[in-house]
Formats: structure tokens, C-alpha cells, sequence
């Protein structure tokens, strides 16, 4: 539990960091974080992006954790966006298949030619292997556009 908090926190740094409130040029950020102890495991990425007036942020968590009761494993998304004018979407798909658990979220917001948008993929396989990845761009007419991008495994 404390590791998911921790990757949370992560999450919220990210967007805060992105510059949203007081733009200037395009900016993007990402973190991660991966964390093992005793049989658990907690994976997770995010992202924020902001030109102009718009944002986009993403966020993807997945633990695993296996005990005298057996094995349990979860995954979770989520994504937002936001434009003062013009569009702004977000979705979130969380899969499952034997072989594993799967969320991917992304987020876009456009303004004529400026935009944001963030995309993360994290799994969660039944063998244990956990990853997340985010990546997160931004960009302004006139200016160069600006990138992150962040995987964990």
C-alpha cells in the first residue's frame, strides 16, 4: 500500500511540475517508480504536458502481490485533459486476457495549432513482470515542441 501511495504522489509531482497555471512555451514531464518487497510488486508511470491553454495529464499503476493465499494483481489508469478553447478528450481502457492485466490512458487537448497530449501503458503480467511506460508532448505555433518520455520495468 505504501508503494502505491508513493507512486500517487509521484503522479501528482508530475502534473504539478508541468507549468499549467502560468504557461509560457510548451513543456512536458514524466516520472516512474518500481518497487519489490517480499513477494509484492508496484509499478507506475505518469505524465503532464501544458502550451498555450492546454493540458494533458495520464497516470498508470499495477501491483502484483503473491502470498500463502495465492497470487493477486490489479492495474488502473486514468487521464485529463483540459483546453480554455478548442477540444479536449481523455480515455481509459483497462484489459484483461490470461495472459495479463492492461490499462493504456490518453489524453488530448487542441487549440488550433496548440496542443497537448499524454499517453501511459502499464502491465501487469500473470508471471509477475510488471511495466508502465508514459510519454507526454506539447506544442506551441512558433516554437519548438518539447517531449518526455519515461518506462519502468
Amino acid at each position: 500500500m505504501r508503494n502505491l501511495s508513493m507512486a500517487l504522489i509521484a503522479g501528482a509531482f508530475a502534473f504539478a511540475s508541468s507549468g499549467a497555471w502560468a504557461q509560457q512555451g510548451p513543456s512536458a514531464r514524466t516520472v516512474g517508480s518500481k518497487a519489490t518487497t517480499d513477494g509484492s510488486s508496484t509499478i507506475g508511470t505518469a505524465g503532464s504536458a501544458a502550451a498555450g491553454g492546454t493540458s494533458a495529464s495520464t497516470i498508470g499503476l499495477g501491483a502484483n502481490s503473491t502470498g500463502k493465499a495465492g497470487t493477486s494483481s490489479t492495474v488502473g489508469g486514468a487521464g485529463s485533459a483540459a483546453a480554455v478553447t478548442g477540444k479536449a478528450t481523455s480515455n481509459t481502457k483497462i484489459r484483461e486476457n490470461p495472459q495479463m492485466l492492461r490499462s493504456q490512458s490518453t489524453a488530448k487537448a487542441q487549440d488550433g495549432g496548440t496542443w497537448s497530449k499524454s499517453a501511459t501503458n502499464t502491465k501487469v503480467q500473470h508471471d509477475g513482470d510488471l511495466t508502465s511506460r508514459t510519454r507526454s508532448m506539447s506544442h506551441m505555433q512558433g516554437s519548438k515542441p518539447a517531449m518526455s518520455k519515461t518506462r519502468m520495468r
